[in-house]
This record gives C-alpha cells, sequence and structure tokens, in this order.
C-alpha cells in the first residue's frame, strides 16, 4: 500500500495511540513540506509517546517552517510535563540552531530538576553555536552529574571561543577517563598553542584511548 500524505492523515487522526505512532514514523517517507503540516497536530498529542516521537522529528521537518517550528518547540520545552519530550525539543532546537529559544533554554536549565533536561540543553547550546552560551557552559563544567559535565566540555568546543581552553584545562586531570576522551575532542577543535600544550599531555594519559586520541589530534 502506497504512503500518501492523506493514508498519514487518516493514520495521525486515529483514536488509537498506536496507529499515531506509525503515521509518525511514515512522515519520514513523504517530502519534508508535505509532512511538516501533518506533524503540527501530533506534537500535543495526548500520549506522551506519540508527543516524544512527534518531536523528535522536528529536528528535520522543522526547517520547512522555521518560525512555526520555533513556537512549536518553544511551547513543548516550557510546557512538557515529561522529561523525555523536554528534552527532545531542546535537541531539535539545538540541531536547527533556532537561536531565539536560547534565553527560555536557560530559563529551564536553570528551573529543571531533571539530569536529562539539563543534559539535552548543555548538548544543544553547543550544537547552535549561539555565543552567549560561553558562561552557562562553563558554569556546567562544575556540574554535580558527571554526564553534564563531560557534555559541557564538548559543547565548549563547538562553541569554538577560544577563552573556553583555560577553562577546561583542569580536566586534563579529571577522574573520569569519558571526560577527558572528550576534553581532547574539545581542544581539537579550539586548537591554538595553549591547546596543543594540553593535548601533550593528554598523550600521556593513563587511559590508552585517550592518549590515542590525543596523539592523532596532534599529527592532523
Amino acid at each position: 500500500m502506497d504512503i500518501t500524505p492523506e493514508s498519514v492523515a487518516t493514520l495521525l487522526k486515529s483514536d488509537d495511540y498506536g496507529d499515531r505512532l506509525t503515521g509518525i514514523n511514515q512522515l519520514r517517507q513523504l517530502e519534508p513540506s508535505q509532512a511538516f503540516p501533518l506533524i503540527e497536530p501530533v506534537i500535543n498529542d495526548p500520549n506522551v509517546r506519540v508527543r516524544y516521537a512527534a518531536v523528535s522529528q522536528m529536528s528535520t521537518l522543522g526547517a520547512v517552517d522555521r518560525q512555526k517550528a520555533l513556537e512549536l518547540l518553544r511551547d513543548r520545552l516550557l510546557n512538557e510535563s515529561e522529561a523525555d519530550v523536554q528534552a527532545a525539543a531542546a535537541d531539535a532546537l539545538g540541531a536547527l540552531r533556532l537561536t531565539e529559544a536560547y534565553p527560555d533554554l536557560v530559563q529551564i536549565y536553570r528551573q529543571t530538576e531533571e539530569w536529562l533536561v539539563a543534559f539535552s540543553i548543555i548538548a544543544c547550546l553547543g550544537e547552535m553555536g549561539d555565543s552567549r552560551a560561553f558562561d552557562l557552559l562553563t558554569e556546567a563544567l562544575n556540574s554535580e552529574n558527571n554526564l553534564v559535565k563531560t557534555v559541557a566540555i564538548g559543547s565548549l568546543g563547538e562553541l569554538g571561543d577560544h577563552r573556553a581552553v583555560e577553562a577546561l584545562q583542569p580536566f586534563v586531570h579529571d577522574s573520569d577517563w569519558q571526560a577527558r576522551s572528550r576534553l581532547v575532542q574539545a581542544l581539537s577543535r579550539l586548537g591554538g598553542s595553549q591547546a596543543q600544550h594540553l593535548l601533550q599531555q593528554l598523550a600521556q594519559d593513563e587511559a590508552e584511548q585517550v592518549a590515542e586520541e590525543a596523539k592523532r589530534a596532534l599529527n592532523n
């Protein structure tokens, strides 16, 4: 059976949430310009699994209408009750580089008690590339959650602000090898003589994977 905008619309209007999930999955087989108008209503679906699936697809479909995507994703970021949906909204905002939502992301980061939401916001700020994020990302380096701290290291590398090298220097001796591995990637992106010096230290790291990554970075 052919998948058409009409057949997908029928699934998305079904009372069965399983049908609606199927419809959301089938949106991938339509042209984005056809899929975007269909996904709008299910962004606020009463079923959390449906909302999550719909919000997750906005990372790509949102490019069809960035202003509408901003409106829909900000609503889910600010008003969503489920952490995974809220996190998916942050992910999509970052993927679409919707910097207009930066103040909202900061607000939710400071309010949330959900590590997944905090993690997604810090990750998306690196991808978004908004220079305003520097202070918040350096603050997140002190997070009590190791995953948030580690993703903050990576996001500072993505942001590309060379002031980050000094802030990242203490992590050469971090107890978590995964944080040190992410540090290698960040320093490689940032570049400069100070970053090279830190990479030389990391090339002697006790964790073989970290040392090898640092050596490759120095040779590139």
